[in-house]
């Protein structure tokens, strides 16, 4: 009889871990940015390893607007149990917050449970090697002739549209802006010779630059680069004062349990410890993220903070 009872159980005591791994549902990763621009880079590769880790379908769906804050507002909006996530973007988030205040109804810190930061990388200043412009001196030479200077970026209200501004408000001169839906066409058009320069992540443009397909002038760092040592940054090419490092990470809207939220960052941070999502990490030039749960909400709270008075002092709109 006790044989049979424990024989009668065993289909219930092999389930019961199943059932308590088992996720709400199949997950959208909201990215609030073109495809093949520098965050849909490596979040698609996250998302197919957190899907695996999660016992569910992680599918990307790519929402770019408003500098990012079109998919912002659509995950800020959505139920907080699970199943709608965010690649938070410092455009979205530290500039945004900021920047389309009057056009939002959500807040970067207060409606968000933000889970992980998963990259971190530096803008450069690029332009078509067919220029003449071989330096950040040569692009300001270039930018205050009569004809002026045009410049791409992956839309109005990102960290290179502003970074853009603080040069022509510090050097004295004008830049026109070129806003795109995303980083990928932007840099596109300017190979192509449509526009003669572009303001791009690292993470999205190193290819570029070991083809020879753009000319890097600058980083937004405060140091260079051990892996590109020949680029200068903006702060020794008489800019001291822009220094800018863009990050991304995944959020969930807030009031989402914070057992789903541990088991989110347990997911994110294997997925990117996998070895081919650390590979396109180091392909791509990109920091992986170290800031999870508290650690990176504390993180977005202090980007806000640190990026309102730059957004106000920059007299950038939306348009």
């Amino acid at each position: 009889m006790l044989r049979r009872n424990l024989l009668l159980a065993a289909p219930a005591l092999l389930a019961a871990p199943a059932l308590a791994q088992s996720y709400p549902g199949p997950v959208r990763l909201v990215v609030p940015f073109a495809t093949g621009g520098t965050t849909d880079i490596i979040a698609r590769l996250i998302a197919e390893e957190m899907g695996r880790r999660l016992g569910t379908t992680v599918i990307v769906d790519n929402r770019p607007g408003a500098g990012a804050t079109l998919g912002t507002g659509l995950v800020a909006r959505a139920a907080p149990d699970g199943t709608t996530l965010l690649i938070s973007t410092i455009s979205g988030m530290a500039v945004g917050n900021t920047l389309y205040r009057d056009r939002i109804q959500w807040d970067a810190d207060r409606d968000f449970a933000h889970i992980a930061i998963i990259l971190g990388t530096p803008y450069l200043l690029l332009v078509n090697p067919r220029t003449s412009m071989r330096s950040v001196a040569d692009f300001v030479a270039a930018a205050k002739q009569p004809s002026g200077l045009a410049f791409a970026t992956s839309g109005i209200g990102s960290v290179p549209h502003l970074v853009g501004l603080r040069m022509a408000q510090a050097a004295g001169f004008e830049l026109q802006h070129i806003p795109y839906r995303g980083g990928s066409q932007a840099a596109t058009d300017a190979i192509a010779g449509v526009v003669p320069s572009v303001m791009d992540s690292l993470t999205a443009a190193s290819a570029y630059i070991r083809a020879g397909s753009l000319r890097p002038l600058a980083f937004t760092t405060r140091e260079r680069i051990a892996d590109f040592p020949d680029i200068p940054t903006l702060v020794e090419s008489g800019f001291p004062g822009i220094v800018a490092d863009g990050w991304a990470g995944i959020a969930a809207p807030a009031g989402t349990p914070r057992a789903l939220q541990e088991r989110l960052a347990t997911a994110i941070r294997e997925a990117m410890a996998a070895p081919q999502v650390a590979r396109r990490y180091a392909e791509t030039a990109t920091l992986p993220g170290t800031l999870f749960l508290d650690d990176a909400q504390a993180f977005v709270r202090a980007e806000i903070a640190a990026w309102a008075p730059v957004v106000r002092a920059s007299g950038a709109t939306p348009g």
